[in-house]
């Protein structure tokens, strides 16, 4: 397994959180020390109210893909129509068990693989949505200090 260093993935966080932040301009000539301060405070006073922290919420990793078992319960469940249908059609349930299995093999994996994509998607949706929430506040305390957010 590689092994990526710290400050490679600390980078990568923070290029992904901070990805969302809206610009934002000083509207009252405020001094580029002071918009840090406020920029510091603001964060800060988002991350309180919401009671969500960007850089944690990056760091969320996706929901696990390892094996379900989609695979061996389509393998049975295609094993024993198989051996129906190939007793009834030729009097030959181990040959219909055989192909209904492999059939089932292959519907479970692409039944595992949808549930697979449709769990990452809802944790990507969660994952924007937490991070949505959260720049809307803190853009909301920058207006507030006399900066226009876009």
């Amino acid at each position: 397994m590689k092994r990526v260093p710290i400050a490679v993935m600390l980078v990568t966080v923070s290029c992904a959180v901070f990805a969302q932040k809206p610009p934002v301009y000083p509207a009252k000539g405020q001094s580029p020390s002071q918009q840090a301060s406020d920029d510091s405070a603001c964060y800060s006073w988002a991350k309180q109210n919401t009671g969500i922290d960007p850089a944690v919420v990056a760091q969320t990793p996706p929901p696990p893909s390892g094996p379900t078992g989609a695979r061996v319960a389509g393998a049975a469940r295609g094993a024993a129509a198989g051996a129906i249908v190939g007793d009834v059609a030729n009097d030959n349930a181990g040959h219909g068990a055989a192909v209904g299995a492999t059939a089932g093999v292959l519907a479970g994996g692409a039944r595992s693989r949808r549930q697979h994509a449709a769990q990452a998607q809802a944790a990507q949706n969660t994952q924007q949505s937490e991070l949505t929430t959260y720049w809307h506040a803190y853009g909301a305390c920058m207006q507030g200090r006399g900066y226009t957010v876009s």
